[in-house]
């Protein structure tokens, strides 16, 4: 079952990343996809809220992955746009496997090295404030967690 959700603030969006956040383990896997400016960055702020990270989050666009390790669980947010044309090993697995929970933003880029379960979150710039958000959870963890969030 996918979730649509409207928000009209990056408060919003920052908050219901947070309920999300707070329910992530090691080893959560949580994909973004959206124009520039959907708010991407702001949900994982939301996230690393969640997870009690007290770092500014910044946008990995230039580093491909930004590594926050002072809160409950560690966080790896990767930004994989550039990413498009590579035909190397990433080693992006060591994240996914790791001790931390992996944010991936453009990751439909690098489809064939995800793993099989995940909550996919695609953002929509509606207006100036206004985001759509459609929440699909991919195997029954993240099926439980998304219920848990969002009910049903």
């Amino acid at each position: 079952m996918n979730y649509k959700i409207k928000t009209d603030s990056e408060e919003q969006t920052r908050a219901i990343a947070r309920k999300i956040g707070e329910r992530l383990v090691a080893r959560d896997v949580i994909l973004l996809e959206g124009d520039l400016g959907a708010g991407k960055t702001t949900f994982t702020k939301g996230l690393a809220e969640g997870l009690e990270i007290p770092q500014m989050v910044k946008s990995p666009t230039f580093t491909i992955v930004r590594e926050y390790t002072k809160g409950r669980l560690p966080l790896y947010h990767m930004d994989v746009y550039r990413l498009e044309d590579a035909d190397d090993d990433l080693g992006l697995e060591e994240y996914f496997q790791g001790s931390g929970v992996s944010v991936v933003e453009w990751a439909h880029f690098i489809a064939a090295d995800l793993p099989k379960e995940y909550i996919r979150v695609t953002l929509k710039h509606v207006a100036e404030h206004v985001r759509e958000m459609e929440v699909e959870p991919v195997g029954e963890r993240y099926e439980t967690l998304c219920s848990e969030v969002f009910g049903k």
